[in-house]
């Protein structure tokens, strides 16, 4: 099996494709779910923090309940859940209520197969494809956790840092100094703007889990990708607030999760990162 893998990037590569839509179904579930876990665990919290008993709460996880409409109560059955194809059969409706179901569960969907199957493509059988698998996986589910709530959960985007510099011990994407420094680098230079915009203006330009996120990025790839990464992420960011702004009325109070163009931009460094790098440089120092 791993001389076909290694042998056949093609056959890897379809591989990774398909895996990337069954994931990108459980993505879907951890994206609604996962923001509702924390909720629930909040409430806990204070109730034990105010000494009031603990309320009566029915199981529920990225595994239980089962899955099922959230207007009808209809049970999703197996078939019910292929990714992509049984959104097509049921042309986008609950087959119980007739509801409309979500284009986010399709786009998902597709999103995680494309830039699984590419990054298959990109790195190859091995360590470092393997990785940038889960690298992708875990940039979506942040990303549309992020759209919903503007939450980056500490449930992602901590082993996100620590795998990183797991990876990097032997040089899976960088070294592990360039890693470290990467890390703390990525936390501090948002860190940094967060309080001065504070200190400018009272209000808070972003939250912590900016931070985190920058900071398991930099885990990944390193020190000397970041400033690409922030580039990056800061002018989409731009380019859609703006656009937001004009042609779909947002109010400028209204506040626009920087998380998912940070997730862009470290996708971007991941696979373009080091010859964007190095034509920004040759375009700077030519003659």
């Amino acid at each position: 099996m791993e001389h076909t893998l290694l042998g056949s990037p093609l056959v890897f590569t379809a591989l990774c494709t398909l895996l990337g839509l069954l994931v990108g179904s459980f993505l879907n579930v951890v994206i609604h779910r996962l923001p509702r876990m924390m909720e629930r665990e909040w409430q806990m919290q204070c109730a034990d923090l105010n000494g009031q008993p603990q309320p009566e709460v029915t199981p529920y996880d990225l595994i239980r309940p089962r899955s099922a409409c959230p207007h009808c109560g209809h049970a999703i059955t197996a078939v019910e859940n292929i990714p992509i194809l049984s959104y097509l059969l049921l042309r986008g409706r609950c087959k119980g209520c007739g509801a409309t179901i979500s284009m986010r569960y399709p786009i998902v969907e597709a999103l995680s197969a494309l830039l699984s199957g590419y990054a298959a493509w990109h790195f190859g059988f091995g360590t470092a494809g393997l990785a940038a698998l889960l690298f992708v996986w875990a940039l979506l589910a942040l990303t549309f956790i992020d759209f919903d709530t503007q939450l980056l959960p500490d449930a992602i985007t901590q082993p996100l840092l620590w795998l990183g510099l797991l990876l990097n011990l032997d040089g899976t994407f960088t070294s592990l100094p360039n890693a470290v420094i990467g890390a703390v680098a990525g936390y501090l230079v948002l860190w940094s703007v967060y309080w001065l915009f504070k200190l400018a203006t009272g209000k808070e330009g972003m939250g912590y889990g900016d931070f985190k996120l920058l900071a398991a990025i930099g885990a990944w790839l390193g020190w000397s990708l970041l400033p690409l990464t922030i580039l990056l992420s800061s002018l989409v960011g731009a380019v859609v607030g703006i656009v937001l702004i004009i042609f779909a009325r947002h109010g400028r109070n209204i506040p626009i999760p920087f998380g998912p163009y940070l997730a862009g931009g470290g996708l971007i460094a991941l696979f373009w990162g080091e010859p964007l790098t190095q034509s920004y440089l040759q375009l700077m120092t030519a003659p």
